[in-house]
Protein backbone atom coordinates (compact mmCIF):
# COMPACT_ATOMS: atom_id res chain seq x y z
CA UNK A 1 0.00 0.00 0.00
CA UNK A 2 2.88 2.44 0.83
CA UNK A 3 4.61 2.03 -2.60
CA UNK A 4 1.36 2.23 -4.37
CA UNK A 5 0.28 6.17 -2.59
CA UNK A 6 4.14 6.78 -3.35
CA UNK A 7 3.05 6.35 -6.87
CA UNK A 8 0.36 7.95 -7.02
CA UNK A 9 2.12 11.09 -5.12
CA UNK A 10 4.49 11.17 -7.58
CA UNK A 11 1.99 10.84 -11.09
CA UNK A 12 -0.13 13.95 -9.38
CA UNK A 13 3.15 16.28 -9.23
CA UNK A 14 4.27 15.08 -12.75
CA UNK A 15 0.72 15.64 -14.05
CA UNK A 16 0.61 18.86 -11.74
CA UNK A 17 4.41 19.91 -13.07
CA UNK A 18 3.51 19.09 -16.62
CA UNK A 19 1.57 22.42 -18.21
CA UNK A 20 4.19 24.56 -16.26
CA UNK A 21 7.22 22.55 -17.77
CA UNK A 22 5.75 22.05 -21.29
CA UNK A 23 4.81 26.02 -21.69
CA UNK A 24 8.71 27.05 -20.24
CA UNK A 25 10.99 24.11 -21.59
CA UNK A 26 8.29 21.98 -23.91
CA UNK A 27 10.89 21.85 -26.58
CA UNK A 28 13.71 20.51 -24.52
CA UNK A 29 11.06 17.88 -22.60
CA UNK A 30 8.74 17.06 -24.89
CA UNK A 31 11.30 14.64 -27.27
CA UNK A 32 12.15 12.73 -24.13
CA UNK A 33 8.88 11.53 -22.86
CA UNK A 34 8.86 8.39 -24.32
CA UNK A 35 11.79 7.06 -22.63
CA UNK A 36 11.38 8.51 -19.27
CA UNK A 37 8.02 6.34 -19.58
CA UNK A 38 10.12 3.27 -20.33
CA UNK A 39 9.67 2.92 -24.42
CA UNK A 40 13.36 1.87 -25.12
CA UNK A 41 14.52 0.72 -27.94
CA UNK A 42 15.36 -3.34 -28.55
CA UNK A 43 19.21 -3.95 -27.13
CA UNK A 44 20.94 -7.11 -27.01
CA UNK A 45 19.91 -8.77 -23.35
CA UNK A 46 23.27 -8.95 -21.08
CA UNK A 47 23.91 -8.20 -17.93
CA UNK A 48 24.93 -4.70 -18.01
CA UNK A 49 26.40 -2.20 -15.40
CA UNK A 50 24.53 0.46 -14.62
CA UNK A 51 25.76 4.19 -14.21
CA UNK A 52 23.52 7.10 -13.29
CA UNK A 53 24.62 10.36 -13.69
CA UNK A 54 21.99 13.63 -13.03
CA UNK A 55 23.32 16.04 -16.10
CA UNK A 56 26.43 17.71 -17.67
CA UNK A 57 28.83 17.76 -14.32
CA UNK A 58 27.91 14.01 -13.72
CA UNK A 59 28.00 12.97 -16.95
CA UNK A 60 32.06 14.55 -17.32
CA UNK A 61 32.85 12.13 -13.82
CA UNK A 62 31.08 9.29 -15.26
CA UNK A 63 33.15 9.86 -18.40
CA UNK A 64 36.16 9.86 -16.58
CA UNK A 65 35.33 6.32 -14.68
CA UNK A 66 33.82 4.73 -18.32
CA UNK A 67 37.08 5.77 -19.88
CA UNK A 68 39.06 3.49 -17.16
CA UNK A 69 36.77 0.48 -17.08
CA UNK A 70 37.58 -2.21 -19.30
CA UNK A 71 36.86 -1.81 -22.88
CA UNK A 72 34.66 -5.10 -23.07
CA UNK A 73 32.42 -3.77 -19.54
CA UNK A 74 28.96 -3.94 -20.98
CA UNK A 75 27.08 -0.50 -20.20
CA UNK A 76 24.35 1.51 -19.29
CA UNK A 77 24.42 5.24 -18.60
CA UNK A 78 20.96 7.09 -17.85
CA UNK A 79 20.34 10.65 -17.23
CA UNK A 80 17.94 12.94 -16.29
CA UNK A 81 18.54 16.31 -18.22
CA UNK A 82 18.49 16.54 -21.91
CA UNK A 83 21.69 19.00 -21.40
CA UNK A 84 23.58 15.71 -19.74
CA UNK A 85 22.26 13.52 -22.33
CA UNK A 86 23.55 15.22 -25.10
CA UNK A 87 26.74 15.19 -23.67
CA UNK A 88 26.62 11.74 -22.57
CA UNK A 89 25.29 10.58 -26.58
CA UNK A 90 28.20 12.58 -27.92
CA UNK A 91 30.85 11.75 -25.56
CA UNK A 92 30.09 8.05 -24.29
CA UNK A 93 28.64 5.95 -27.49
CA UNK A 94 32.15 5.67 -28.80
CA UNK A 95 32.54 3.66 -25.53
CA UNK A 96 30.13 1.32 -25.74
CA UNK A 97 27.76 2.37 -23.54
CA UNK A 98 23.71 2.77 -24.27
CA UNK A 99 22.22 6.02 -23.32
CA UNK A 100 18.90 6.93 -22.03
CA UNK A 101 17.07 8.71 -19.30
CA UNK A 102 16.21 7.69 -15.81
CA UNK A 103 13.00 6.49 -15.94
CA UNK A 104 9.79 8.64 -14.24
CA UNK A 105 9.93 6.92 -10.12
CA UNK A 106 6.71 5.30 -11.55
CA UNK A 107 6.83 1.37 -11.64
CA UNK A 108 5.61 0.28 -14.88
CA UNK A 109 8.33 2.95 -16.48
CA UNK A 110 11.12 1.25 -14.01
CA UNK A 111 10.39 -1.99 -14.70
CA UNK A 112 10.35 -1.43 -18.68
CA UNK A 113 14.00 0.11 -18.20
CA UNK A 114 14.96 -3.05 -15.84
CA UNK A 115 14.05 -5.71 -18.44
CA UNK A 116 15.21 -4.07 -21.12
CA UNK A 117 18.89 -3.19 -20.19
CA UNK A 118 18.83 -6.19 -17.48
CA UNK A 119 21.80 -4.22 -15.21
CA UNK A 120 23.76 -6.30 -12.99
CA UNK A 121 24.35 -3.81 -10.46
CA UNK A 122 23.61 -0.10 -9.86
CA UNK A 123 26.33 3.06 -9.75
CA UNK A 124 25.01 6.47 -8.63
CA UNK A 125 27.05 9.16 -9.45
CA UNK A 126 27.33 11.91 -6.48
CA UNK A 127 24.33 10.61 -5.19
CA UNK A 128 20.61 11.19 -6.93
CA UNK A 129 18.39 8.30 -5.05
CA UNK A 130 15.30 7.95 -6.17
CA UNK A 131 13.33 5.70 -3.74
CA UNK A 132 11.21 3.54 -5.96
CA UNK A 133 14.14 2.55 -8.49
CA UNK A 134 16.42 1.63 -5.70
CA UNK A 135 13.32 -0.76 -4.11
CA UNK A 136 13.06 -2.44 -7.55
CA UNK A 137 16.84 -2.46 -8.24
CA UNK A 138 17.43 -3.99 -4.59
CA UNK A 139 14.23 -6.37 -5.42
CA UNK A 140 16.01 -7.59 -7.76
CA UNK A 141 18.81 -8.43 -5.43
CA UNK A 142 21.52 -6.14 -7.33
CA UNK A 143 24.19 -4.50 -5.83
CA UNK A 144 24.05 -0.52 -5.75
CA UNK A 145 26.97 1.60 -4.83
CA UNK A 146 27.41 5.90 -5.14
CA UNK A 147 31.18 6.99 -6.32
CA UNK A 148 32.25 10.61 -5.88
CA UNK A 149 29.40 10.85 -3.13
CA UNK A 150 28.85 14.26 -1.75
CA UNK A 151 27.05 15.75 0.56
CA UNK A 152 26.37 19.94 0.22
CA UNK A 153 25.96 21.94 2.88
CA UNK A 154 22.25 22.85 1.62
CA UNK A 155 21.53 19.22 1.16
CA UNK A 156 23.03 18.66 4.59
CA UNK A 157 20.78 21.08 6.14
CA UNK A 158 17.68 19.77 4.76
CA UNK A 159 18.47 16.22 5.30
CA UNK A 160 18.93 16.44 9.01
CA UNK A 161 15.57 18.44 9.42
CA UNK A 162 14.32 15.58 7.57
CA UNK A 163 16.10 12.54 9.16
CA UNK A 164 13.59 10.32 10.24
CA UNK A 165 11.54 10.78 6.60
CA UNK A 166 14.78 10.27 4.82
CA UNK A 167 17.08 7.74 6.67
CA UNK A 168 15.54 5.03 4.89
CA UNK A 169 16.21 6.15 1.38
CA UNK A 170 20.02 5.33 2.23
CA UNK A 171 19.55 1.93 3.42
CA UNK A 172 19.83 0.27 0.01
CA UNK A 173 23.07 1.43 -0.92
CA UNK A 174 25.53 -0.78 -0.29
CA UNK A 175 28.38 0.75 -0.23
CA UNK A 176 29.20 4.80 -0.27
CA UNK A 177 32.61 6.12 -1.90
CA UNK A 178 32.67 9.73 -0.54
CA UNK A 179 34.94 12.76 -1.65
CA UNK A 180 35.79 13.58 1.67
CA UNK A 181 35.75 13.02 5.42
CA UNK A 182 33.38 15.86 5.89
CA UNK A 183 31.05 13.70 3.64
CA UNK A 184 31.70 10.36 5.46
CA UNK A 185 31.07 12.48 8.82
CA UNK A 186 27.87 13.60 7.62
CA UNK A 187 26.33 10.21 6.62
CA UNK A 188 27.19 8.60 9.39
CA UNK A 189 25.08 11.02 11.43
CA UNK A 190 22.16 10.46 8.78
CA UNK A 191 22.43 7.37 10.01
CA UNK A 192 24.69 5.29 7.19
CA UNK A 193 26.65 2.71 8.59
CA UNK A 194 30.35 3.85 9.13
CA UNK A 195 31.53 0.76 7.67
CA UNK A 196 29.52 1.31 4.56
CA UNK A 197 31.33 4.54 3.97
CA UNK A 198 34.57 5.11 2.44
CA UNK A 199 36.15 8.05 1.47
CA UNK A 200 37.84 7.93 -1.92
CA UNK A 201 38.30 11.48 -3.49
CA UNK A 202 37.21 13.53 -5.77
CA UNK A 203 36.66 12.23 -9.36
CA UNK A 204 36.69 15.38 -10.95
CA UNK A 205 40.40 15.81 -10.33
CA UNK A 206 41.38 12.96 -12.50
CA UNK A 207 39.21 14.02 -15.53
CA UNK A 208 41.29 13.40 -18.63
CA UNK A 209 42.01 16.67 -20.52
CA UNK A 210 39.08 17.41 -23.14
CA UNK A 211 40.62 17.07 -26.62
CA UNK A 212 41.53 19.83 -28.74
CA UNK A 213 39.22 21.48 -31.23
CA UNK A 214 41.81 23.04 -33.37
CA UNK A 215 39.62 24.16 -36.50
CA UNK A 216 37.20 26.41 -33.39
CA UNK A 217 40.03 27.34 -31.71
CA UNK A 218 41.82 28.83 -34.26
CA UNK A 219 38.49 30.61 -35.60
CA UNK A 220 38.28 32.33 -31.94
CA UNK A 221 42.39 33.33 -31.84
CA UNK A 222 40.82 34.88 -35.35
CA UNK A 223 38.14 36.81 -33.84
CA UNK A 224 40.13 37.73 -30.62
CA UNK A 225 42.16 39.69 -33.42
CA UNK A 226 45.66 39.69 -31.26
CA UNK A 227 43.09 40.82 -28.09
CA UNK A 228 43.23 38.64 -24.65
CA UNK A 229 40.24 36.38 -24.45
CA UNK A 230 38.18 36.16 -21.14
CA UNK A 231 35.89 32.76 -20.74
CA UNK A 232 32.34 33.47 -18.95
CA UNK A 233 31.66 29.81 -18.54
CA UNK A 234 28.43 28.47 -17.26
CA UNK A 235 26.61 31.12 -16.46
CA UNK A 236 23.06 30.91 -15.38
CA UNK A 237 19.77 33.20 -15.57
CA UNK A 238 20.07 36.74 -13.87
CA UNK A 239 24.17 36.36 -13.98
CA UNK A 240 24.65 37.51 -17.44
CA UNK A 241 24.00 41.15 -16.71
CA UNK A 242 26.60 41.59 -14.05
CA UNK A 243 29.18 39.98 -16.40
CA UNK A 244 28.44 42.48 -19.12
CA UNK A 245 28.77 45.08 -17.27
CA UNK A 246 32.16 44.04 -15.99
CA UNK A 247 33.23 43.61 -19.23
CA UNK A 248 32.01 46.72 -20.47
CA UNK A 249 33.42 48.49 -17.62
CA UNK A 250 36.97 47.10 -18.51
CA UNK A 251 36.45 48.56 -21.63
CA UNK A 252 34.51 45.84 -23.42
CA UNK A 253 35.82 44.68 -26.82
CA UNK A 254 38.30 46.98 -26.88
CA UNK A 255 40.17 45.24 -24.51
CA UNK A 256 38.92 41.68 -24.83
CA UNK A 257 37.29 38.94 -26.39
CA UNK A 258 34.71 37.57 -24.02
CA UNK A 259 33.48 33.92 -24.78
CA UNK A 260 29.84 33.85 -23.04
CA UNK A 261 28.66 30.08 -22.59
CA UNK A 262 25.32 30.12 -20.82
CA UNK A 263 25.17 26.37 -19.00
CA UNK A 264 21.74 25.34 -20.88
CA UNK A 265 22.47 26.07 -24.15
CA UNK A 266 18.69 26.49 -25.01
CA UNK A 267 19.26 29.95 -23.28
CA UNK A 268 21.33 31.52 -25.69
CA UNK A 269 18.76 33.75 -27.48
CA UNK A 270 17.71 34.95 -24.54
CA UNK A 271 21.38 35.82 -23.83
CA UNK A 272 21.32 37.16 -27.63
CA UNK A 273 18.64 39.63 -26.92
CA UNK A 274 20.64 41.24 -24.03
CA UNK A 275 23.87 41.06 -26.31
CA UNK A 276 21.72 43.09 -28.76
CA UNK A 277 19.82 45.60 -26.02
CA UNK A 278 23.23 46.47 -25.32
CA UNK A 279 24.57 47.06 -28.35
CA UNK A 280 27.31 44.72 -28.12
CA UNK A 281 29.05 43.36 -31.45
CA UNK A 282 28.39 39.51 -30.29
CA UNK A 283 28.28 36.50 -32.82
CA UNK A 284 26.93 32.96 -31.83
CA UNK A 285 29.09 30.48 -32.48
CA UNK A 286 26.61 28.13 -34.32
CA UNK A 287 26.94 30.76 -36.90
CA UNK A 288 30.33 30.33 -37.07
CA UNK A 289 30.98 27.68 -40.44
CA UNK A 290 33.67 25.16 -40.55
CA UNK A 291 35.57 26.99 -42.23
CA UNK A 292 37.72 30.43 -41.76
CA UNK A 293 35.40 32.99 -39.75
CA UNK A 294 36.42 35.86 -42.48
CA UNK A 295 34.26 37.57 -39.27
CA UNK A 296 35.54 41.25 -37.95
CA UNK A 297 35.98 41.45 -34.79
CA UNK A 298 32.87 41.13 -32.24
CA UNK A 299 33.31 41.91 -28.87
CA UNK A 300 31.55 38.79 -27.34
CA UNK A 301 31.33 35.44 -28.85
CA UNK A 302 28.00 33.21 -27.67
CA UNK A 303 28.96 29.94 -27.16
CA UNK A 304 25.79 28.54 -27.91
CA UNK A 305 26.86 24.68 -28.09
CA UNK A 306 27.49 21.60 -25.91
CA UNK A 307 30.94 20.00 -24.95
CA UNK A 308 33.16 22.82 -26.31
CA UNK A 309 33.56 25.49 -23.49
CA UNK A 310 36.29 22.64 -21.72
CA UNK A 311 38.26 23.03 -25.15
CA UNK A 312 38.40 26.86 -25.13
CA UNK A 313 39.68 27.58 -21.61
CA UNK A 314 42.94 26.63 -23.10
CA UNK A 315 42.79 29.95 -24.86
CA UNK A 316 42.26 31.87 -21.69
CA UNK A 317 43.69 34.69 -20.14
CA UNK A 318 41.14 34.43 -17.81
CA UNK A 319 37.97 32.91 -16.84
CA UNK A 320 34.90 33.55 -14.49
CA UNK A 321 33.40 30.50 -13.13
CA UNK A 322 29.55 30.92 -13.38
CA UNK A 323 26.16 29.97 -11.52
CA UNK A 324 28.32 31.66 -8.60
CA UNK A 325 27.12 35.03 -8.47
CA UNK A 326 23.79 33.91 -7.45
CA UNK A 327 22.46 31.02 -5.27
CA UNK A 328 23.41 28.27 -8.02
CA UNK A 329 25.80 26.61 -5.76
CA UNK A 330 28.34 27.06 -8.72
CA UNK A 331 29.97 24.73 -10.88
CA UNK A 332 33.70 23.07 -11.54
CA UNK A 333 36.88 25.79 -11.60
CA UNK A 334 38.84 22.69 -12.10
CA UNK A 335 37.92 22.85 -16.11
CA UNK A 336 39.81 25.90 -16.22
CA UNK A 337 42.37 25.35 -13.59
CA UNK A 338 44.19 22.00 -15.16
CA UNK A 339 44.93 24.83 -18.04
CA UNK A 340 46.70 27.29 -15.54
CA UNK A 341 43.88 30.03 -16.33
CA UNK A 342 43.20 32.41 -13.62
CA UNK A 343 40.20 32.21 -12.29
CA UNK A 344 37.29 33.85 -10.42
CA UNK A 345 34.05 33.08 -8.61
CA UNK A 346 31.45 34.35 -7.22
CA UNK A 347 30.24 33.48 -3.27
CA UNK A 348 27.71 30.74 -4.39
CA UNK A 349 30.44 27.57 -4.03
CA UNK A 350 28.27 24.88 -2.21
CA UNK A 351 28.10 22.92 -4.66
CA UNK A 352 31.81 22.68 -4.71
CA UNK A 353 32.82 23.25 -1.01
CA UNK A 354 35.86 20.92 -0.95
CA UNK A 355 37.66 22.27 -4.11
CA UNK A 356 36.62 25.85 -3.40
CA UNK A 357 38.94 25.10 0.32
CA UNK A 358 41.62 23.81 -1.70
CA UNK A 359 41.55 26.50 -3.85
CA UNK A 360 41.00 29.48 -0.75
CA UNK A 361 43.69 28.20 0.96
CA UNK A 362 46.49 27.77 -1.78
CA UNK A 363 45.23 31.32 -3.16
CA UNK A 364 44.69 29.74 -6.36
CA UNK A 365 42.23 31.75 -7.25
CA UNK A 366 39.75 35.10 -6.76
CA UNK A 367 36.39 35.58 -5.24
CA UNK A 368 34.14 38.61 -6.38
CA UNK A 369 30.46 39.46 -5.23
CA UNK A 370 29.27 41.71 -7.93
CA UNK A 371 30.27 43.47 -11.36
CA UNK A 372 32.24 45.96 -9.55
CA UNK A 373 34.95 43.59 -8.25
CA UNK A 374 34.64 40.97 -11.45
CA UNK A 375 35.81 43.96 -13.36
CA UNK A 376 38.59 44.84 -11.28
CA UNK A 377 39.84 41.32 -11.08
CA UNK A 378 39.53 41.12 -15.06
CA UNK A 379 41.80 44.46 -15.17
CA UNK A 380 43.84 43.56 -12.88
CA UNK A 381 45.03 40.03 -15.09
CA UNK A 382 44.88 42.25 -18.41
CA UNK A 383 47.02 44.79 -17.09
CA UNK A 384 49.55 42.07 -14.99
CA UNK A 385 49.98 38.78 -16.95
CA UNK A 386 52.65 37.26 -14.96
CA UNK A 387 51.10 37.57 -12.15
CA UNK A 388 47.75 35.95 -13.74
CA UNK A 389 49.55 33.25 -14.79
CA UNK A 390 51.23 32.73 -11.35
CA UNK A 391 47.48 32.47 -9.75
CA UNK A 392 46.48 30.39 -12.28
CA UNK A 393 49.85 28.13 -12.09
CA UNK A 394 48.82 27.28 -8.50
CA UNK A 395 45.42 26.05 -9.16
CA UNK A 396 46.99 24.03 -12.07
CA UNK A 397 49.28 22.45 -9.16
CA UNK A 398 46.62 22.10 -7.29
CA UNK A 399 45.09 19.92 -9.75
CA UNK A 400 47.89 18.02 -9.90
CA UNK A 401 48.45 17.07 -6.53
CA UNK A 402 44.85 15.94 -5.87
CA UNK A 403 44.94 13.27 -8.30
CA UNK A 404 44.31 9.44 -7.14
CA UNK A 405 40.81 9.22 -6.49
CA UNK A 406 40.23 7.18 -9.68
CA UNK A 407 42.29 4.30 -8.80
CA UNK A 408 40.54 3.99 -5.53
CA UNK A 409 36.91 4.27 -6.77
CA UNK A 410 37.77 1.02 -9.46
CA UNK A 411 39.12 -0.62 -5.81
CA UNK A 412 35.62 -0.01 -4.57
CA UNK A 413 34.01 -1.07 -8.00
CA UNK A 414 36.60 -4.25 -8.40
CA UNK A 415 33.91 -6.75 -7.22
CA UNK A 416 31.05 -5.67 -9.27
CA UNK A 417 33.02 -5.51 -12.65
CA UNK A 418 34.57 -8.97 -12.65
CA UNK A 419 31.33 -10.91 -13.35
CA UNK A 420 30.44 -9.00 -16.36
CA UNK A 421 33.87 -7.46 -17.97
CA UNK A 422 34.70 -10.95 -20.55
Amino acid sequence: MGWLLYQAGMASLLVAAAPLLLLRRGGHYLPTLRRRLGGHPAVESRPRLWIHAVSVGEVMVASTLIRALPASTPLVLTTVTPTGQAVARRTLTAAGACVTYLPFDLGLPVRRFLDAYTPCALVLVEGDLWPLVLERVKRRSLPVIVVNGRISDRSYARLRRLRRWVRPLFGPVDLYGVQAELDRERLIELGVAPERVRVTGNLKFDSPDPPPLPLLERQVRELAAGRPVLVAGSTMRGEEASVLDAFARIGGGDRALLVLAPRHPERSSEVDERLAAGKLAALRRSSLADTDSGTAAPAVLLLDTLGELASLYRLAAGAFVGGTLVPNGGHNPLEAARFAVPICAGPSMENFAEIASLLEARRAWRRVADAGELAAVWASWLDDPAAARELGERGAGLLAENRGALERTLDLLGPLLAPIAT
